[in-house]
């Protein structure tokens, strides 16, 4: 089957040291810090064979992620801009849904507490947790100390097939009562960064209560995602910072009451304006770009009048932030870093809201071939007019 396969150099930084959990000349943590000169190749790989407590899916659709430009870009040194685990070569693709067509032995179908059968329509988690060391068993698998992640480390899904974990498994069932079958699997695809979204504002930021204001920066698929996680939540205000005017719009679409464009506008003046001078019980950075928005946030907290402020950094960055420990102290406030989707209910929640009326497919902009993929992943690098694009498979 051919699939989009990425292939990069192990050249590690000088001041690389290999980690306890890096395996020289096979994978790291630090992705940014050793991987360089990174190619794109649509390469020919075997089928693979279910195993034990696996099944073989036929990938119906699969969207391109910021992560998957972020590993494919390399900086001005050749070394890829994504800093987190990564081993290659790998195939890319993470964000998927489809079908079930051969299961191996003790198989397991959540929905139903059964083996699968084949024929079933899934979505899949991306982190691979291994359920046996102590923050799994804690209950913490975004966080499992020998984590492997599709796409990053071990084979994604831009393919014809993956074969995968059935406990990573979840049914698109709820689906069907709303959606067409084709439709099912975009809003299939779209289940997993709609988890990272509900997995930062929700579980890890600890939500909002009704009636509080909220200010997510950065439109991307998780920024728009957590527009409509909030606003289903309760916000009075969901306030989005975005320059790109097509994703302002989506924005709208998806839940957000006001857009600023932090280009043209003081943010931190228009987030006081627009709530009476109160600013937002929740922020949510999703810009990746943490040096240059966090100070806006930081003003906010301290000259508005909401104390107890949750300050959730979701999106991935090597940079340090700017932090006052002084604004935190007198405003009672908290920054929380949040990573993955997995555990405490978030896959199927995020199911239920999309099957009651959460329509996240209006996110996807453009929909592409598998041939397309490498093509229109080095484009994100420099052209942002599309939010979500979107492999779908003959």
């Amino acid at each position: 089957m051919k699939a989009v396969t990425l292939f990069a150099d192990w050249d590690p930084r000088p001041e690389f040291k290999l980690g306890p959990k890096d395996i020289e000349g096979k994978q790291t943590y630090l992705g940014s810090k050793v991987w360089r000169n990174p190619r794109i190749e649509i390469v020919e790989h075997d089928i693979p064979k279910p195993q034990k407590g696996e099944v073989l899916i036929e990938v119906k659709a699969c969207g391109i992620c910021g992560s998957d430009v972020h590993m494919a870009q390399p900086d001005e040194d050749g070394y890829i801009f994504y800093p987190g685990l990564t081993g290659f070569p790998a195939i890319l693709g993470h964000e998927l849904s489809g079908v079930v067509v051969e299961v191996g032995p003790d198989a397991i179908d959540k929905r139903t507490n059964k083996p699968y059968k084949g024929g079933e329509l899934v979505t899949a988690e991306e982190m691979m947790w291994c359920g046996q060391c102590q923050p799994c068993a804690d209950g913490w698998p975004n966080h499992c100390e020998r984590l492997d992640e599709i796409g990053f480390n071990v084979n994604g899904a831009f393919a014809k097939y993956i074969v995968l974990p059935a406990k990573l498994l979840w049914s698109l069932e709820p689906l069907k009562a709303r959606y067409k079958e084709e439709d099912i699997f975009l809003a299939g695809s779209l289940v997993e960064p709609t988890s990272v979204a509900y997995n930062a504002v929700i579980e890890r930021g600890g939500g909002i209560r009704p009636g509080d204001n909220v200010v997510i920066c950065g439109g991307g698929p998780i920024g728009l995602a957590a527009c409509a996680i909030l606003k289903r939540h309760g916000a009075a205000k969901v306030i989005l910072s975005e320059p790109s005017a097509g994703r302002a719009e989506l924005g709208k679409k998806l839940g957000a009451d006001y857009v600023i464009d932090p280009t043209k506008v003081d943010f931190t003046e228009e987030v006081l304006r627009l709530t009476d001078g109160y600013g937002a019980s929740l922020y949510l950075e999703a810009t990746g770009l943490p040096t240059a928005v966090y100070p806006g946030i930081e003003k906010a907290i301290w000259e508005g009048r909401t104390l107890n402020s949750t300050v959730v950094v979701v999106a991935r960055a090597d940079a340090k932030m700017p932090v006052t420990g002084e604004v935190l102290q007198v405003r009672r406030a908290r920054v929380i870093g949040a990573q993955g989707h997995s555990g405490h209910g978030t896959f199927p929640r995020v199911i239920e809201c999309m099957a009651s009326g959460m329509d996240m497919t209006p996110m996807i902009t453009k929909k592409i071939s598998l041939e397309e993929v490498p093509e229109n992943i080095i484009m994100l690098r420099t052209d942002r007019k599309e939010c979500k694009i979107t492999c779908v498979m003959d």
